[in-house]
């Protein structure tokens, strides 16, 4: 399944529900490729994440590794602004 920011034009009270829904997709094992800009929920449910800049692919890497040790500069730059 698709998902293209899900949340993105959702009122705030629904953005849990919804993201609720897709883990437990995930945990039935549905493949969901999942274009998203919340950080939190993709370091929980994601096995890959995918950083693209200029529709270029950055970085890709299991979701520890691309959070906790981003090998690119770009990639550091786009975590220390949004990671609060």
């Amino acid at each position: 399944m698709l998902f293209d920011e899900p949340t993105s034009a959702l009122d705030l009270e629904m953005v849990k529900e919804v993201l609720d829904t897709i883990i437990s997709l995930a945990d039935e094992g549905m493949t969901m490729l999942c274009v998203t800009h919340e950080m939190g929920f993709a370091r929980q449910v994601a096995n890959r994440v995918i950083f693209m800049d200029q529709g270029q692919i950055v970085e890709e890497n299991d979701p520890a590794e691309f959070f906790d040790n981003p090998q690119h500069e770009r990639t550091k730059l786009f975590l220390n602004q949004i990671l609060h």
